[in-house]
């Protein structure tokens, strides 16, 4: 895997995308679970666009796949000068400027993976993330993701931890706000008009260090020339559910690129041990 990467590291992102393409076909002709999954969260989502949105959104999901060598391998320089344009950055300054940490929201959208080593190169970022199963890859990911200014905090209650400690130091965390949570730490929202398992940590969060919400999504320019990121500022009603605000926030920010979701991430899967969302309704 390290050698894979390292030797797809060193093609150009331009070559990386084109092969993306190709390898997104790929996958979808050869799996019948991941296309049927695809299809049936892009078509339940009610997005417009039809077959031309479903075979860019395959292309898309091969790109995403392809770059992360070049994204995780490479000086982070060249990664941070990648992102040729940068929109709402105010925003994100303005609510740093306040002292009170900042939870950076970065849905699955385009590249992600460049938004948090962006910041990392201005400023201390704290980013959870779930361990992978295998220790290779766990330490590839390391590797790829702590640069800069950046830390990784896991899913578990010592992450959560270190996630509240860098807010009260008036820092910035990352989060994927359309991550499925483990049984216990969400509460089934709208997504799409579909019920999702979704996180109530941000919530938490909130309550307990005051943070400002600033949602992030990182949109793939053509022919691999790079990415544009998108900064926006997010208000949340404390008197109604967080998690269904978060997710009207999310599906307005997913509108702007539905080619570069990741419909094919299984957002609608009951955790192990939680009731599905009609018998939750029902206790």
């Amino acid at each position: 895997m390290v050698i894979l990467f390292d030797v797809l590291s060193r093609l150009p992102l331009s070559v990386l995308h084109r092969l993306g393409a190709l390898l997104g076909w790929l996958i979808y002709l050869t799996s019948r679970r991941y296309a049927s999954r695809l299809r049936a969260n892009l078509e339940h989502a009610g997005i417009e666009g039809g077959t031309a949105l479903l075979h860019t959104t395959i292309r898309e999901a091969g790109k995403g796949v392809m770059e992360l060598p070049w994204v995780w391998s490479r000086p982070l320089h060249q990664v941070v000068a990648s992102v040729g344009q940068c929109h709402g950055w105010a925003h994100f300054e303005a609510a740093h400027a306040q002292g009170k940490g900042v939870i950076l929201l970065t849905p699955h959208i385009g590249c992600f993976e460049v938004i948090g080593l962006y910041v990392a190169a201005r400023q201390p970022i704290t980013c959870m993330y779930r361990p992978p199963r295998y220790p290779s890859l766990d330490k590839l990911m390391h590797q790829g993701r702590e640069r800069g200014q950046m830390k990784l905090a896991p899913t578990d209650l010592g992450g959560v931890r270190q996630l509240l400690k860098a807010l009260k130091r008036g820092e910035v965390i990352g989060v994927l706000p359309d991550q499925v949570p483990g049984n216990g730490e969400g509460e089934w929202a709208p997504f799409f008009g579909r019920p999702a398992y979704t996180m109530t940590l941000i919530g938490r969060l909130i309550e307990s260090s005051g943070a400002v919400v600033v949602m992030c999504h990182s949109e793939r320019l053509p022919r691999g020339s790079g990415f544009a990121l998108h900064f926006s500022p997010v208000s949340f009603d404390r008197g109604t559910s967080i998690p269904k605000q978060m997710n009207a926030s999310l599906e307005e920010v997913v509108r702007q690129h539905p080619e570069q979701y990741l419909w094919s991430y299984n957002r609608y899967k009951v955790p192990r041990g939680a009731l599905p969302p009609d018998e939750n309704k029902d206790s």
